[in-house]
Formats: structure tokens, sequence, C-alpha cells
């Protein structure tokens, strides 16, 4: 658990690990995974008043008191490999071989990996799986929490709404869904591909708590958004973040045509350059 500050300059330090490992595999989402750093950060280093956001330990990440996490933006994975390696749950040197044949870190999540809790290979299942997770938890009477972070583009996806409707019929509270709703899919505006509209409405449409997050890189209001998550009552809570693509990279910020790209040799060593400052003084 830790203070703004120190979140910061831990966010900083996970995007360079994230954009190195990428740019050493040849290939990557810098936009889209750049867009998800804060709220990854916030769900594994930060604290509420009583405990952590989440729950694990790296030394046993089969941990029966655990809470579960869902990745299922899959094109993010770097930045959750880049976390799990800086918490230990596997040796950092993992990271130099991300991608490669024969490699432990898959181009998506596999829960083969250790700290990975399902395996995500097509986008709009992460809710279904993390419905069914939070479902047994609930028949077991355990108190662990399920979370799962979605990409804004993925909920045109009528499974992503399948599974909406069955956890609000089932008032799996200890369900929280995280949507990076950065506006972006592919290399173009989400809107000009199947506009998905108020996604808050929809949400709350279907029974959920509808948390919103203007600034989905602001841990002030992340850390707020958790904190009112925890206190839902037989529904469970969708936290909709206003992120923005390529976040941390001045020239990618907001473009789409960053959005599922590496970053060149060129553009690698200003970010290094200048996200090594951020982790050094921030």
């Amino acid at each position: 658990m830790k203070d703004i500050k120190s979140l910061s300059k831990k966010a900083a330090q996970i995007r360079l690990d994230a954009l190195k490992a990428m740019f050493k595999a040849g290939e990557g989402c810098t936009g889209s995974c750049m867009s998800v750093a804060e709220i990854l950060v916030a769900l594994y280093y930060g604290g509420l008043f009583a405990r952590p956001v989440m729950k694990f330990n790296p030394k046993n990440p089969d941990w029966n008191e655990q809470d579960y996490l869902v990745l299922s933006k899959g094109q993010a994975e770097p930045m959750l490999y880049a976390i799990l390696a800086d918490l230990g749950f596997f040796d950092k040197s993992e990271l130099d071989f991300y991608g490669q044949e024969g490699a432990m870190l898959k181009k998506r999540p596999s829960y083969k990996i250790p700290g990975v809790n399902a395996s995500m290979f097509s986008h709009g299942h992460g809710l279904s799986v993390a419905m069914g997770m939070a479902l047994a938890v609930k028949s077991d009477r355990g108190a662990n929490k399920v979370f799962t972070v979605l990409g804004d583009g993925e909920l045109q996806e009528g499974q992503v709404w399948e599974a909406a409707m069955a956890a609000a019929h089932y008032k799996l509270n200890n369900l929280i869904a995280v949507v990076d709703n950065n506006g972006v899919q592919g290399n173009t505006l989400l809107s000009s591909v199947m506009n998905v509209g108020s996604l808050q409405d929809k949400f709350e449409a279907f029974g959920w708590q509808v948390v919103k997050v203007t600034d989905g890189h602001d841990f002030d209001q992340l850390l707020g958004a958790f904190d009112r998550a925890f206190t839902a009552v037989r529904r469970p809570v969708c936290i909709w973040c206003q992120t923005v693509p390529g976040k941390g990279i001045d020239f990618a910020e907001g473009k789409a045509n960053y959005q599922s790209v590496p970053l060149s040799e060129g553009e690698m060593n200003e970010v290094i350059r200048k996200l090594g400052e951020l982790v050094e003084v921030v």
C-alpha cells in the first residue's frame, strides 16, 4: 500500500518495463497498454483504510484468500506481466522473452503464468469468466473479490451483456468490473467502428451499481472508486474510467495510430529518458 506519489512513480516504472518488453518482442499495443496503467497499479499497489485494494501473495499464487483479477483486455498483458514481475511472481528477466516462441509470457494472458488467474485469448469473454468465478466464490461463502478489467471496444460483444445480466441476477456484489474507456479501437476511434453509447447507462439498466471516474489516471479518484465499490449491496459494480490512449507518452497521447503498435527505436530512446526521469524523481 503506497501513497499517491509512490503510486505515480510505480506507474512510470511499469510503463517503462512494459514498453521495453514490447520493443524487444517487436509487437504490442502501446496506446492500449498505457491507458490502463494507473488502473492496474491501483489494483495491485493501492490501499484503502482497512485493506489493500486487491489481496494476493506472490509466494503463494494459489492462496485461498486471494482476490482474483481477470484481464479481459488481453492486449494489455505486457502491463500485467510487468507488475507481476515487479511483485515477484516470477523473475523479471522473463520480460526479455515476452512473446517469443517457447517463452513463459505469452501474447495473451495464460493461467499457466504465476499470478494470472484466467487465460484470455478472445475479446469479450472476460466478464463471463469473472462472473463465473464470483458465483463460485459466493456458492462457497468465500470473502474473495473478483475484479475484471475490460476495454470499451469489447463491450460491442453480446456475450458481455449476457454476463452482465447474469451477474445482476445472482446479486454478485463481490464482482467489480473496471472499464478502460479510452475511446479507441484498432487504429481508429471506437465511435467510428461501432458506437457503444453511454456505457454507464447500459450497466445501470442491467442492474449494476456504476461508479464514474472522470480521470482514470488520477489515483485519488481510482482509490475512491474502489472504496465505494466495496460497499455495494446485493449487486455487482462497474467502475467506469475515462482514460487517454498512450497516456504517459507525450507524442502518443490520444492518437489512435499508436493504439496497436510498439514504439520505434528512436521513440523508445526518448521515452526511456523521460520515464526514467519520472522513476527517479517523482
